[in-house]
Formats: structure tokens, sequence, C-alpha cells
């Protein structure tokens, strides 16, 4: 289940429902606090939270963590912040519960890589500026040897948005440059994004990096020319 990105309104009725249904909840550190006060009563909270460097659970553990609440409770959900299936790992879940023939429901959640940019002013699309927008993680794996990221490609593209990214955005920027896209290129870095702590700050792929330092996480980057829409657009502060 999805539990959007940060705005606990931002929550679908659907995942909603489940949420107040839940025998236990099995939660992730992006999840909003508030959520977690929608169960009922005698509900079991389970908290398998990562971040950088620091997790709860290694994702082998939290797949049989999962299933072994199946064979204990009756209403299981699993809360991934956004959407479980974008960089969320829920495919990886699914298939594991899939494997021992276990039946679930994938409800969906408002993604953080079109919200959060909403939030700051920033629409991925536009017409006339962009027809497309490519969603990227900016956290591999550091266990592979090769990267899946064909950064060659991304030359052309209109509209990139960057999950997870901060602490590689010098890496980032240097590699877009690299590839030929100008240095004056618009950038946008959204901390904490839809939330009340929301910050954002805006630059270009040559200054984001000196004039963003120091942004608590979570944090997005986005780069496109509909940055340059955040002045006219902006709602959130």
């Amino acid at each position: 289940t999805g539990a959007g990105p940060g705005d606990v309104e931002l929550l679908t009725l659907k995942a909603l429902r489940v949420i107040q249904n839940a025998d236990v909840l099995i939660y992730d550190r992006l999840v909003n606090k508030e959520i977690l006060e929608m169960v009922k009563k005698d509900c079991d909270l389970i908290y398998v939270g990562k971040e950088d460097k620091k997790h709860t659970l290694p994702q082998d553990e939290i797949n049989e963590l999962i299933y072994q609440a199946t064979l204990k409770y009756e209403n299981v959900v699993r809360l991934k912040g956004g959407d479980p299936f974008v960089f969320g790992r829920g495919g990886e879940e699914a298939l594991y519960l899939q494997q021992r023939d276990i039946k679930f429901e994938i409800i969906p959640g408002i993604s953080s890589a079109i919200a959060v940019p909403a939030y700051a002013g920033i629409p991925v699309t536009h017409r006339g500026i962009t027809t497309s927008f490519r969603v990227v993680t900016g956290h591999e794996n550091p266990k592979k040897k090769i990267s899946q990221i064909e950064w060659e490609t991304f030359l052309n593209d209109e509209t990139i948005v960057f999950l997870m990214g901060y602490h590689n955005l010098e890496s980032i920027t240097s590699k877009l440059m690299n590839l030929g896209k100008r240095r004056d290129y618009p950038c946008a870095v959204i901390s904490k994004g839809t939330t009340k702590e929301q910050e954002v700050v805006v630059g270009t792929l040559e200054t984001i990096v000196e004039e963003s330092k120091n942004l608590p996480t979570p944090v997005m980057i986005v780069i496109g020319e509909v940055v340059n829409l955040r002045d006219k657009i902006k709602w959130f502060n």
C-alpha cells in the first residue's frame, strides 16, 4: 500500500480503508506518523524503515517478516512512502509472497516523483516546454559492479527527476554537464516535499551543489526548463 509523499491528505481513500482495518501495519521511515494514528486500537505496528547506511532490517528479512505476518494475522498492511512500485521495492515483496502462494492486493500511492515537484510549483510536463519526463534512482545499490543507469541517454531528456540522489548531487550534475547539458540548465532541489518543513532551492547544474548544502532529507532533484515555472506557479510555502 502506498502512503503518498508526506502530506497526510494525499493518502488515498482505499489506502485509508485498509489501514483502518489492519491487524498489523508494517511501515517505512517516510510514512507520515499521523497515519499511524488512524489504525484501530489493537493493531500491531512494526517499523522496518531504512535510511542511508542504516537499515532496521535488510530487505530479505523484511520479505520474510511480511510473509510470517500473513500466517499470524488476517489483515496485513505493508505501508510504503509514495508508491510501492516506484523505487519502493514493492515488486520484490509481492514476488516473495506470490512464490509462497499468499494472496495480496497492490494499492498504488501518489508518487513523490510528481507530487513533490507539484508542491514546489514545478509541473513535470508543460505544453511547449516538455513532452516527457524521466524518473531515476539517485542511489543505486553500491554493490553493483556496473551501473544500470545509461547516462549517455540523458542528453536529450527534457525533465529528469532523481529520487534519493542528494548525497550524489555533485556526481549527477557533473555527469550531465560532461554529457553536454548546458551548465546553466535549470535545477531544483526539494527537501521534505509536501510537508510543512518543505524547502526548495533553485539553481543551475553548475551552481546547485553549493546552493543546496545541508538540506534535511528526504530530498528530490528536478532538472529541466520546467523549473523556471516555479516563480509563477509556486503556491505552497
